[in-house]
């Protein structure tokens, strides 16, 4: 700071000649220079906007499809539990209480989107899961 008022002193374009005029330009020289102007704020408020304008829909596409892939594997695994009831009971149908609880095939089905699980299973006819997320709706082949 000190270097800066020196070297505009000798510059040859401000010759001070009292002591009162040293201290009045030392004062506007530290006044200058301190935070930051209304333009150098708006243009960060400006760039972080456009960064979350890029990111938000980004993340949503990536929770859509995370939440997509947990409910395929719950429809999975209650398959399997559905082939395993058939095969074991001789059955062509199962209702979820023969697949799902503490002494079943599956011990919980936990939910990822509010979606809702058919209640009862049949040999052969895909799985469809709707209300996911309370949009979208997914079918499994077994």
């Amino acid at each position: 700071m000190l270097l800066h008022l020196l070297s505009s002193f000798r510059g040859g374009f401000y010759h001070p000649t009292t002591t009162k005029d040293i201290i009045d330009h030392m004062n506007k020289v530290i006044r200058s220079s301190k935070g930051f102007t209304l333009v150098e704020i708006m243009i960060v408020v400006v760039i972080i906007g456009l960064l979350a304008a890029m990111a938000i829909p980004a993340f949503q596409k990536v929770r859509a499809s995370s939440q997509d892939k947990a409910v395929l594997n719950n429809m999975r695994q209650l398959g399997a539990a559905a082939d395993q009831y058939f095969l074991e009971n001789g059955t062509s149908t199962a209702g979820i209480t023969s697949l799902v609880g503490s002494s079943a095939y599956i011990k919980a089905l936990n939910t990822v989107a509010n979606e809702a699980y058919p209640q009862t299973y049949t040999q052969g006819v895909e799985i469809t899961v709707t209300g996911i997320a309370g949009a979208r709706t997914l079918t499994y082949a077994q």
